[in-house]
């Protein structure tokens, strides 16, 4: 039977004197609920001073590195976030929410409130290793190292970030992914790319069978968590 499932509330970012702190990031919910809740162990807030975490959900291991500043945007699109250059909203900890802007074009994404109860099915791609190809190292739109190989996911409209389980249609084959940058949007050669719901990291889409075709049908939902 499908679960009932629920936001994990999303990280922020807090400026401190001379680099950027993440504290507070989730609070698994001590409510009872329908349904299955996924169990978190292990560390998996930043606080000062912290650069990585490690963690499980369930099966399912994260390990969530903070990026340098002066690494390049995995999604060098994106022209403002909160009204300010990316970097500097992210050095401020304006992402999880905020507004932004890629190529002109104004996205606003969900409140944690209105995320709670997300579940969509549409077409998911998949982005990966040319990300990374010529630079020592790429971030995510929150400040997280980007990993072609983690579990990891862009949508344009959840916090950052957010734990999905993302479900292929076509095989019934799922994982649980952290939402942690902005995507899929519209390329200059295929317009259409923009309605695809999620982009998934190359590793994510191996585990859901649809590394080799590029693209497969998919639920989206997001998840509840209670601490192990």
């Amino acid at each position: 039977m499908r679960s009932f499932l629920c936001l994990l509330l999303a990280c922020t970012y807090l400026a401190a004197t001379c680099c950027s702190v993440i504290t507070a990031p989730y609070r698994a919910t001590k409510k009872v609920v329908q349904g299955t809740v996924y169990v978190v162990e292990g560390t998996y807030e930043f606080t000062a001073g912290t650069t990585k975490l490690l963690y499980k959900v369930g099966k399912f291991t994260f390990k969530v590195v903070k990026a340098p500043l002066d690494w390049p945007l995995v999604n060098h699109d994106i022209d403002t976030i909160d009204g300010l250059p990316p970097k500097e909203a992210i050095r401020e900890g304006r992402v999880t929410t905020a507004s932004y802007t890629v190529k002109g074009k104004t996205y606003h994404p969900m409140s944690v409130k209105e995320a709670e109860h997300y579940n969509e099915t549409g077409v998911a791609s998949w982005y990966g290793y040319e990300t990374v190809r010529h630079h020592r190292g790429a971030m995510t739109a929150n400040g997280e190292a980007f990993d072609p190989n983690g579990l990891t996911a862009a949508h344009k409209y959840l916090p950052l970030p957010t734990h999905v389980k993302v479900t292929n249609l076509d095989n019934q084959r799922w994982v649980i992914l952290r939402v942690n940058d902005r995507g899929p949007f519209p390329s200059d050669y295929n317009p259409k790319s923009g309605d695809r719901i999620i982009d998934v990291s190359a590793g994510a889409a191996k585990k859901l069978g649809y590394y080799g075709k590029g693209t497969a049908r998919v639920r989206v939902e997001t998840i509840q968590l209670k601490e192990g």
